[in-house]
């Protein structure tokens, strides 16, 4: 790795006390935005006050612990990366299956076997990276938002509650929103940091002038102990075959997104950064999935990496490993303190729908931006369009998939498993009939660059590429035709084939002619200036270096280049 610029504390760097104190509290902060999500599957199961505080306890517990074993690099756990965790939108929707199904005791049991279906993917990442390409991954975060932000929706709106929102209820959640957004986009230094944590605090200022916090328990809460043990030892588990899809979907969805977010950290902490390292992100993912399966077990919902620690890390310039120490010792001492738990226990309906709504926008927005990192044909057009169709469906007629057998009811209780499942299926579908190698042949002395340009895009478009890659491959593809067309003298039609196969694309160029030189050394400028020599030269070095490998062969009077990219 090669250390980018103006980073103040890059990875093995050792920040002063003071600096590593402040960063984990910074990280910690947007950690605490997605506590609303094991406090709402907690509300769901109709949990106590104080044992909802319990829970709270408990997923600062796990969350410390996760946030160490990421930045861990001993054997075979650990991505090595200041890359905390969160609670995952991905388990929320199986969860309040499970809730309704079997209560919190079932919601465990199976997020146990999620973070361990989630560690076994993480071994197999490799092979399996062709049927869940990218903006399938993109496409479940993006699903991940909208199941978040919809449950946020129903607190907001008083929505299967007592009674429909106030207009004091709704006042409270337009201000809670209203200063986590505000302070988000306007809000400068701490201000903007711990924009999530101000808007809680004013939520429940709100709250409490409007009436609408719960004033008996939030006074009960205030008499707990500061310090104290997280009580684990009344817990249950139980399994449910009919739920296992569901949470197997969730994990590969909390998979596809930690895979996601590894990929940026390492990009972030490599200036020199060409591709993702399968090899580093499996052991980070295998981390998420027993960080997982630890939540399941001491009492609380699953994880996956959190994108905004990431880039609170990329932007603030520092990605120090002590960073990740330090947050998750801070998350583990705060797991023991009772007060703190018990006041987020008794969390305003109002503030939760609205802390749930902010999150969701970053998330949705995530999404979004890994779909349109590949380019997209008709296929993977419609791969993506018609799932979202398919799982909004759920939300939209949710009476109508009630009517279908108890038996595949699970599978039809949650708009993520629908909308997944059905991007797979569709992908395998609209695999058929896709060509990895095509072919262009074009006159020697006729050459379109426009003609090349639409051949890479088209196909990359149909392999579902990434879009730098494939801007490279079409600058070497034209680039090498005109100076093979220049100084080669090709007799006859040049021969073009491009393949993809997930981890790379190659380009051939065959002409009969002489061989086209790609020299290891730039030519000098003397060179360049006094000779076409010079110049052709120059022109082979730039296509060398635009390429991750090259190689020019001449066989019988026939010479081929061929342009390795990584993908």
């Amino acid at each position: 790795m090669k250390r980018p610029q103006n980073y103040a504390y890059w990875l093995d760097d050792a920040p002063p006390l003071g600096v590593t104190v402040l960063s984990g509290f910074q990280h910690i902060g947007l950690v605490c935005g997605f506590l609303p999500i094991p406090l709402a599957v907690a509300r769901e199961a109709g949990l106590t006050d104080a044992r909802i505080a319990d829970v709270i306890s408990v997923s600062m517990l796990v969350l410390g612990i996760t946030a160490i074993l990421q930045v861990l690099r001993r054997g075979p756990v650990g991505s090595g990366l200041l890359a905390p965790s969160c609670f995952s939108g991905a388990y929320l929707g199986p969860s309040l299956l499970a809730v309704k199904a079997g209560g919190l005791p079932l919601v465990l049991g199976m997020t146990m076997f999620g973070g361990c279906v989630e560690a076994g993917l993480s071994r197999v990442l490799r092979h399996v990276r062709p049927y869940l390409p990218p903006e399938i991954a993109g496409f479940v975060v993006m699903l991940v938002g909208v199941t978040v932000g919809g449950l946020g929706v129903r607190y907001v709106l008083g929505i299967a509650g007592a009674a429909p929102a106030s207009a004091r209820e709704l006042a409270v959640s337009a201000i809670t929103l209203g200063l986590m957004v505000g302070l988000n986009i306007w809000g400068r230094g701490a201000p903007r940091l711990f924009c999530a944590l101000l808007g809680f605090i004013g939520g429940y200022a709100a709250a409490a002038l409007l009436g609408v916090l719960p004033v008996k328990e939030f006074a009960k809460m205030m008499e707990a102990p500061l310090l104290g043990l997280p009580t684990v030892g009344d817990l249950g588990w139980s399994f449910d075959v009919a739920l296992i899809i569901p949470f197997a979907v969730a994990a590969m969805a909390a998979c596809l997104k930690t895979v996601g977010d590894l990929t940026t950290a390492q990009r972030l902490n490599d200036a020199d950064w060409v591709r993702p390292d399968l090899q580093n992100i499996s052991r980070g993912t295998l981390a998420n999935g027993i960080g997982s399966a630890l939540a399941g077990f001491l009492g609380t919902a699953g994880l996956n990496a959190s994108t905004a620690n990431i880039g609170l890390a990329g932007a603030t310039g520092v990605t120090s490993r002590r960073i990740a120490y330090a947050t998750g010792a801070l998350f583990i001492a705060l797991a023991f303190m009772p007060m703190l738990s018990g006041l987020l226990a008794v969390m305003p309906r109002p503030v939760m729908g609205a802390a749930l709504m902010f999150v969701s926008a970053f998330i949705v927005v995530s999404g979004l931006q890994i779909i349109t990192s590949r380019l997209l044909d008709a296929r993977r057009t419609f791969v993506i369009g018609l799932s979202f169709i398919i799982a909004i469906a759920v939300d939209i007629s949710p009476a109508y998939f009630r009517t279908m057998p108890e038996s595949v009811q699970p599978l039809f209780g949650s708009s993520l498993v629908v909308g997944m499942l059905a991007a797979i299926l569709l992908n395998l579908i609209f695999r058929i009939g896709t060509r990895k190698i095509q072919n262009l042949v074009v006159a020697a002395g006729q050459v379109d660059p426009r003609e090349l340009e639409r051949f890479m895009e088209a196909n990359g478009a149909s392999w579902g590429a990434r879009r730098d890659v494939i801007e490279r491959a079409t600058f070497n593809l034209t680039q090498s035709i005109e100076t093979i067309s220049e100084s080669c003298e090709p007799q006859g039609s040049l021969e073009i084939s491009a393949t993809f196969d997930e981890f790379s694309v190659d380009v051939r160029v065959s002409y009969s002619g002489p061989p086209l030189e790609l020299p290891d050394k730039r030519p000098t400028n003397e060179e360049i200036m006094e000779s076409e020599e010079g110049q052709r030269r120059l022109a082979g070095f730039m296509l060398r270096r635009h390429a991750d490998r090259v190689s020019a062969t001449h066989r019988s009077g026939r010479s081929t280049v061929l342009f390795h990219f990584d993908h």
